[in-house]
């Protein structure tokens, strides 16, 4: 019984997502700048979703404060290893490997979407919380982050297995109400959600800094679609990385 209700739930989920970022890419919401397969410095890769994706000034910043480039495979409407839209973040890892495997440092997000997608949508995990709620996460959005913490992992300790050196990963910070999305109830779920996504990464294998964006990036720093950064809260999250970044390179 548990586990047709397991198979019934990521049908669920597989559906909710895959409709949902079929509607964002009718929108125009969902593009990508393209990926860079052969950089300056090919042992530094970015991957992860459309944060780094969609308009690539986190890394143009980068770029310019090391004076060199690095490979991209980021790809806006990511999961971390499920979608059937966009390549997930652990399928772009596999991408980067293909084309080169000599990868010292990563340098990411992901875990974003997973939640993001299905509360927008119709909400199935209750990842939403709602006034009446007193600020409590639901459980039921809890054992969803929990699951992505697992998934989360599990892609860590195979970079560590293939000989990466160093991760830094980059955590989520508040989206906001606009006219176009209303995402101020998301703010339980993106706190819950860093402090499992630091978790995977400290109780990994491998070497990985993370890097908590909550307190920097205000809504003046995102666009109006309530989600993505704008120029200067690119800057200031490039700005997040490259301190742990420099010493690395």
């Amino acid at each position: 019984m548990n586990r047709i209700a397991g198979k019934s739930s990521k049908l669920i989920r597989l559906f909710v997502v895959s409709l949902f970022a079929l509607t964002l890419i009718g929108c125009g919401f969902v593009a990508s700048v393209p990926w860079i397969r052969n950089a300056d410095n090919n042992q530094v890769v970015n991957i992860g979703d459309s944060i780094f994706a969609l308009s690539g000034e986190i890394q143009d910043f980068l770029h310019a404060y090391a004076g060199q480039t690095f490979r991209r495979y980021a790809v806006s409407g990511a999961e971390i290893t499920g979608g059937v839209l966009a390549p997930s973040v652990a399928s772009q890892y596999n991408t980067a490997r293909s084309d080169n495997p000599d990868i010292d440092i990563i340098f990411m997000d992901g875990g974003g979407n997973d939640i993001l997608l299905p509360a927008i949508a119709f909400d199935p995990y209750d990842c939403k919380t709602q006034w009446y709620e007193w600020g409590k996460l639901s459980s039921s959005c809890k054992s969803f982050i929990d699951d992505i913490y697992v998934e989360t992992v599990n892609l860590l300790n195979d970079m560590y297995a293939d000989g990466v050196d160093h991760v830094i990963y980059q955590g989520y910070y508040y989206t906001k109400d606009t006219w176009l999305m209303q995402l101020d109830d998301l703010e339980e779920a993106i706190d819950y959600g860093d402090v499992r996504l630091a978790q995977a990464c400290q109780n990994s294998a491998v070497n990985c800094t993370f890097i908590d964006p909550r307190s920097t990036i205000k809504d003046s720093d995102i666009k109006s679609d309530a989600i993505h950064p704008t120029t200067s809260g690119s800057q200031k999250l490039a700005n997040l990385i490259w301190p742990v970044l420099a010493p690395l390179l």
